[in-house]
C-alpha cells in the first residue's frame, strides 16, 4: 500500500474534526444529564450504573467509564451478528468508544456548575443538550469516518435481517431505555425519574429531528472536511519515517 502526502493528511484531518464533533456530541450528553429530566438514551444504562456505583453497589465508576464498557459490548455484539462478514477496521469503534467515553467525563466535569432549580431551566436546560447532541451527531456523520458503536450495532441487525436501519434503531434506542428502568429497579427498587424521565422521551424524538435540520444547512462543512492544512509536509514526514520503520 503506497503511503502519499494526502492519504496521510486527509486522515489525520479528518479524525480531527471528528474528534470535535465528539467533543460536542458529549457535551451535549452532559448537559442532557444536568437537566435531571432524564438523560438521552446512549447514556441512560452508565448513568443508571453511575449512580448505582456511588451507593457502592456496583464498582464506582464515572459514566463515561461505563460508556466504555457499554461500547466494548455493542461491537462484541456486531461481531456476533454478523460474524465472518465483520470487517476488522470496525474495531477502530472501541477506539472511538474509548474517546467517547473519555469526553463524557470531561464534559461533566466542566458543566458543574450547571444546577437548574426551577422546572422552566430544567426544560430549557434539556433542550440545549439535545440541540448540542444533535448538532454534534451531524458533524460526526457528516465526517464520514467509523460509526459510533451505538450506531454500528443496529446497522449489523439491519444488514443481517434486512430490516431498515431507522426500524432497528428505535428498536435497539427503546431496548436500552427499558433495560435501564430494569436496571433502576433492580438497584434502587424504584423508577429514578432524573435518569429515565421525560426528557429522555424527549430526546429519542427531538434528537433525530435536530440531526436532519442541521444536516440540511452544513453543506459547508464538506470544504471544511476537504480542506487540508499547510502543515502537510510535516505530518507527511513524520508519517513517512514512522512507515519505514515498520
Amino acid at each position: 500500500m503506497r503511503l502519499t502526502k494526502d492519504k496521510v493528511v486527509s486522515f489525520l484531518w479528518q479524525h480531527f474534526l471528528l474528534l470535535i464533533s465528539l467533543y460536542v456530541m458529549t457535551l451535549g450528553v452532559a448537559v442532557c444529564v444536568r437537566s435531571h429530566l432524564g438523560s438521552c438514551v446512549i447514556s441512560v444504562l452508565p448513568y443508571v450504573f453511575d449512580q448505582a456505583g456511588r451507593q457502592g453497589m456496583v464498582p464506582a465508576l464515572t459514566i463515561g467509564q461505563y460508556t466504555c464498557i457499554m461500547n466494548f459490548i455493542l461491537v462484541f455484539g456486531q461481531i456476533l451478528v454478523l460474524r465472518r462478514k465483520f470487517q476488522l477496521v470496525q474495531l477502530f469503534q472501541l477506539v472511538i468508544g474509548f474517546f467517547f467515553g473519555y469526553l463524557i467525563d470531561l464534559n461533566m466535569f466542566l458543566t458543574t456548575w450547571l444546577v437548574p432549580d426551577a422546572l422552566w431551566m430544567q426544560i430549557l436546560t434539556q433542550f440545549v443538550g439535545c440541540t448540542i447532541l444533535g448538532f454534534g451527531i451531524a458533524f460526526e456523520v457528516r465526517c464520514g469516518s467509523v460509526t459510533m458503536p451505538g450506531e454500528g450495532f443496529p446497522v449489523a441487525i439491519s444488514k443481517v435481517t434486512g430490516i431498515e436501519f431507522p426500524k432497528v434503531k428505535i428498536c435497539v434506542d427503546t431496548t436500552l431505555v427499558i433495560l435501564g428502568v430494569a436496571a433502576c429497579f433492580a438497584f434502587f427498587g424504584a423508577w429514578q425519574w432524573h435518569i429515565v424521565g421525560v426528557g429522555t422521551l424527549f430526546a429519542m424524538f427531538y434528537v433525530g429531528f435536530a440531526v436532519k435540520q442541521v444536516s440540511k444547512r452544513i453543506g459547508w462543512f464538506n470544504k471544511v472536511l476537504h480542506y487540508r492544512p499547510g502543515f502537510r509536509r510535516y505530518v507527511f514526514g513524520l508519517a513517512r519515517m514512522i512507515y519505514k520503520k515498520k
